[in-house]
């Protein structure tokens, strides 16, 4: 672990801004601030499980003005991450079910024409990626919560070609090394010559140190697509549940869940280009140098080493799956921005996430530091959730998708006017 840090170089971006999840606006911009950060424990822990309930008559998913939103699928059981093959068809991971499903088409409903079952089976499938990059892939990759599986793929298939491939086992089946976060995305490098594969820790903040339960995880690990060649990319990352590769500058990219039980505002989840290489502070650390105190007098070698992410969002807003918007529908200013699924909170009393936000990136492929809530209206007056927002994609004509798996439905964002 140390080995892999030494190269690591520190940074420090821009936290003051609370949350009420009831009163969010569509396109409202927000920064979060290192310097804003409370101390450890200055609010209790909280114990705030959402109470799920029904869609309630007449509500809808608020956007910015400019767009609506439809309903594009519902009747799916649990419907996590997102993938738009290059033919239009949307892919769909049905996670405790363990089924791939498949959307095809667009109805003048707004509706997709046909959902087809791709494969069934699988562990707690989540990332699903096509290989190689580019528009005629011959294999469709799977991350299940143990291992990287994949299929014999042509453009239109609705059906598995058979039973999946293994490629790559990884921490998180069986007794020991399961448990804990379970996601598992996977993207692949712009020239097809490397693939990326997230795994959050399985613990809370438990220390690593000789701590086998822990290995190769809260990283993300990078491998040949053939599962060779294995490596830690990046680590310190607690709970990467989704990864996309940025198609302007080639970098890997996480959307991070990061520990609980330190109060309402601590930690910051966020969006952020990874470095290869980097230490992004789990368990030791977290948001830069600030030590864990769970931790306490760990690693002091470490903490000016630990980076800084490039957005930082509220507390516990577990945030999901990214992606990069890189369709035409939207207007221009949209192009190249990212958008990530906030799945909502439980560790704070007064909720945040539940909502898609926008993640503006600037000429340079960097993050300008800020986001907007763009995806809103899950949360009643009352505090009850009747939506929760986990994967997200843009769909071949370049609306954006959204899954829900509180609903068990995936939405349509389309712009009105451009």
């Amino acid at each position: 672990m140390v080995a892999l840090l030494s190269s690591v170089a520190c940074a420090v971006r821009a936290i003051d801004h609370t949350v009420d999840v009831t009163a969010e606006s569509p396109g409202a911009t927000h920064r979060q601030r290192v310097e804003g950060l409370p101390p450890p424990n200055a609010t209790r822990s909280a114990d705030n499980d959402p109470r799920i309930v029904p869609r309630p008559k007449d509500a809808w998913p608020r956007v910015p003005a400019g767009f609506q939103v439809r309903l594009y699928a519902d009747g799916l059981a649990n419907p996590r991450a997102l993938r738009t093959a290059p033919n239009g068809d949307v892919f769909v991971s049905d996670s405790k079910p363990g089924a791939l499903r498949v959307l095809r088409g667009l109805g003048a409903d707004g509706r997709a024409t046909r959902l087809a079952t791709y494969a069934t089976g699988l562990d707690r499938l989540f990332g699903v990626a096509f290989y190689p990059p580019g528009p005629a892939p011959e294999w469709l990759y799977v991350a299940e919560s143990g291992a990287v599986v994949r299929f014999r793929y042509a453009a239109g298939d609705l059906e598995a070609r058979g039973a999946p491939e293994p490629i790559a086992e990884l921490p998180g089946g069986g007794r020991l090394h399961g448990g804990g976060h379970w996601t598992r995305d996977l993207a692949f490098s712009r020239d097809g010559k490397k693939m990326y594969v997230s795994v959050g820790s399985r613990s809370n903040v438990d220390d690593t140190d000789d701590n086998i339960a822990e290995r190769e995880r809260a990283d993300i690990l990078e491998m040949t697509p053939d599962g060779r060649q294995r490596r830690v990319y990046a680590a310190g990352i607690r709970n990467p549940v989704g990864i996309a590769v940025s198609p302007q500058t080639g970098e890997v990219w996480a959307s991070v869940n990061e520990r609980d039980e330190l109060g309402d505002d601590l930690v910051p989840d966020y969006v952020t280009h990874v470095e290869p290489g980097g230490f992004y502070g789990w368990p030791w650390f977290y948001t830069g140098g600030h030590q864990d105190p769970r931790h306490r007098g760990k690693h002091p070698e470490l903490a000016a080493r630990v980076i800084v992410p490039d957005v930082l969002l509220p507390a516990h807003s577990a945030s999901l799956q990214l992606t990069f918007y890189d369709g035409l529908q939207f207007p221009s200013a949209y192009r190249g921005d990212v958008f990530a699924a906030q799945h909502g909170s439980w560790n704070r009393s007064a909720r945040s996430g539940y909502e898609v936000v926008r993640v503006p990136v600037d000429e340079k492929g960097r993050a300008r530091g800020t986001y907007e809530d763009f995806m809103t209206g899950f949360v009643t007056p009352a505090g009850d959730v009747w939506g929760r927002p986990v994967g997200v994609a843009v769909a071949a004509d370049g609306a954006l998708l959204v899954s829900d798996d509180a609903g068990g439905c995936v939405w349509r964002v389309e712009a009105t006017k451009r």
